[in-house]
């Protein structure tokens, strides 16, 4: 199995998330990452730069493990639209994204599972959102990092179409390890802090789960999925906090409690997905 961005937040607890399943794992990034050296290093590091189309093939082809890989996870990109450029935000998730797609195509790889993300779902939520739970039809790219996953998951249907190849792309809300969450207290006082994903979050625990599901799940083509906790990171109730954020928006009437506000029922449905940790265990 080879994961792209295995260095990262995210990427590297898919990887060792696999390995604890069975999967054997190379991590292709720029730079390395815990595990990727030392005496316990479990998680191999092949360093390139997949904005390359040539380093892409290398990569990911025979040159790897001698062999090609059945599937591929590809985490790597710039995390999202503050950490450079908007110019280079695009460039690089844009091009990265098309070689990882358009290498596992020419190499023959039969499933890849991406990171799309909730932001092309109307981050920031400046625009009131059209109803809640937001679901996968809600695409509304306010940035240069939502554009270029938009463009990443329209390269995944051509791909798939012209390859055959099942390309799924998980829609990742904002990504808490179990210590992001001794901020969540700085949230509870003004429900405006946190509107921007309509208190979204989703788990280590999730992230791992849905890409294990993705990568096994008896479905074909191009397809995304919202991938986020089942519940938001406020104590008040979710029509509690719409009623005075975004009084004018339609709530499901199957909205209660602290329910989510970013639909995961796609992903329940197709996947299998269920998202049992909360931060409120913690608590």
């Amino acid at each position: 199995m080879i994961v792209t961005g295995a260095s990262g937040k995210a990427g590297r607890v898919v990887a060792r998330d696999l390995l604890a399943h069975g999967y054997e794992v190379l991590n292709v990034d720029r730079q390395p990452g815990p595990g990727s050296h030392g005496p316990d290093a479990t998680v191999h590091l092949l360093t390139a730069d997949l904005t390359s189309y040539g380093e892409a093939l290398e990569a990911l082809g025979d040159g790897a493990w001698g062999r090609r890989p059945d599937a591929i996870v590809h985490f790597a990109a710039i995390p999202s639209p503050v950490h450079a450029t908007p110019a280079e935000v695009f460039r690089v998730n844009v091009t990265s994204t098309h070689a990882v797609f358009a290498a596992a195509a020419a190499l023959g790889v039969r499933r890849v599972v991406w990171a799309s993300s909730e932001t092309t779902l109307g981050l920031p939520f400046d625009r009131p959102p059209d109803h809640v739970p937001v679901d996968e039809s809600h695409v509304y790219p306010e940035t240069s990092y939502a554009m270029s996953k938009v463009l990443g998951e329209e390269l995944a249907r051509q791909f798939s179409r012209i390859a055959k190849i099942t390309i799924i792309g998980l829609r990742l809300s904002n990504v808490m390890v179990r210590s992001d969450y001794e901020r969540f207290p700085s949230f509870w006082d003004d429900p405006h802090v946190r509107k921007w994903n309509l208190w979204g979050y989703v788990d280590e625990s999730h992230v791992a789960q849905s890409v294990r599901l993705a990568l096994e799940a008896d479905i074909g083509g191009a397809d995304n999925f919202i991938i986020a906790a089942a519940d938001t990171v406020m104590k008040r109730p979710s029509r509690d906090l719409m009623a005075e954020v975004f009084p004018a928006v339609p709530v499901a009437p199957t909205v209660g409690g602290h329910d989510t506000l970013l639909s995961i029922d796609r992903a329940r449905a197709v996947l299998g997905y269920d998202p049992q940790f909360s931060w409120r265990d913690l608590y």
